[in-house]
């Protein structure tokens, strides 16, 4: 049983993803060397995507427009907007891409720089990318006209993959010992700055079909309240019962971002709502974000590991008790597991001051 925890064994299908953002703070100091802001945008742009081409970093995009990027896994690469965000649809494997995103006459707080990975074995190439992303943002940083300008590196990498894809007959596994991203690079010559900040995490979306709609409600109603309560209800009993202590639930429509509550005050838009959580507090804490008046395709149900959810070589101990405590959610609404999927993300975010 201990060698079983010392990996995680997914599909062969699972799909892994990687993009780095690079934040610097656009000061008036920086913008008075420019005739206009897309003046300053553009000619930034142009010295960064040389940077980029010279380290073989192909799917490259400057936003200026302070929207909040996410990035998808899709077939088909597309890019959609919204009034706060910029939604990346991309398959590693395939697409490249090059663009700047800004108004013209829009002062941007921030210029954001982001890059997709691309290729295969996306996680075993994971510290040779941050490498050379981190050499395009030093080689930039001295060709721009203000020194000492505020600068933030955040690695996001996530896996994704369906919990019952056995039942389906995919019986091809591949093991993860899943380290935290520090200890990773570390040992593949990447060397991080220590005052780092890391979360790890297991999202985990729920559509509502028809059946589980009709199993809970009975009837037509405009309230939802019974089967997010009853949702709820079984998501929580199989959460403790594998002592998962940091869960949320997250079923109003809009976009759940996971943050470390410790350095981020938590709050919600038109479009997303913060989930903080203290990796060093060890207290059970459930958020609950949802509303019996409001009709949701979805639920999130969001898991976020502590600081002794974690033990060498790496997080497999903790995603056994997450995938058993789902099974037994699964189990509880009565999802079948051969027809339907249940499909678990499993996220890790650094980020430091450069």
């Amino acid at each position: 049983m201990i060698m079983l925890m010392q990996k995680l064994y997914v599909p062969l299908a699972t799909r892994t993803n990687q993009y780095i953002m690079a934040d610097i703070k656009v000061t008036d100091a920086l913008l008075a060397h420019y005739d206009s802001y897309e003046h300053c945008y553009r000619s930034i742009s142009e010295q960064f995507f040389k940077l980029t081409a010279d380290q073989e970093l192909f799917n490259v995009h400057v936003i200026a427009n302070d929207k909040l990027p996410v990035v998808r896994y899709h077939t088909e690469a597309y890019t959609l907007q919204t009034a706060e965000q910029i939604l990346f649809f991309y398959n590693p494997a395939y697409h490249e891409a090059q663009s700047l995103y800004f108004e013209p006459d829009y002062k941007a707080r921030k210029l954001r720089f982001l890059f997709l990975a691309t290729g295969s074995d996306i996680r075993a190439n994971a510290a040779s990318f941050h490498n050379r992303v981190r050499a395009v943002v030093k080689d930039l940083l001295p060709l721009l006209p203000e020194k000492q300008l505020n600068v933030k590196i955040r690695d996001h990498q996530h896996m994704t993959y369906d919990l019952f894809a056995s039942a389906k007959g995919e019986n091809k596994t591949y093991g993860y010992k899943l380290r935290n991203i520090y200890m990773r690079y570390k040992s593949r010559q990447c060397e991080l700055p220590s005052n780092y900040t890391s979360t790890a995490y297991v999202k985990v979306t729920l559509p509502l079909s028809r059946q589980l709609k009709m199993s809970v409600l009975k009837q037509d109603t405009d309230d939802y309240s019974a089967l997010y309560q009853y949702l709820e209800d079984r998501f929580l009993a199989a959460a403790n019962q594998k002592h998962l202590k940091h869960v949320a639930m997250v079923g109003n429509g809009l976009t759940p971002l996971v943050r470390n509550s410790k350095y981020e005050e938590l709050g919600s838009t038109k479009e997303t709502v913060l989930i903080g959580f203290n990796p060093n507090d060890n207290e059970p804490k459930f958020l609950q974000h949802w509303d019996g008046k409001k009709q949701v395709e979805a639920i999130d149900f969001i898991l976020v590991a502590t600081h002794d959810d974690y033990s060498e070589p790496g997080y497999c101990r903790y995603m056994n008790q997450v995938e058993a405590a789902l099974k037994e959610f699964a189990k509880a609404i009565e999802l079948d597991p051969k027809t339907q999927e249940m499909m678990v993300g499993f996220y890790q975010h650094i980020s430091y001051p450069l």
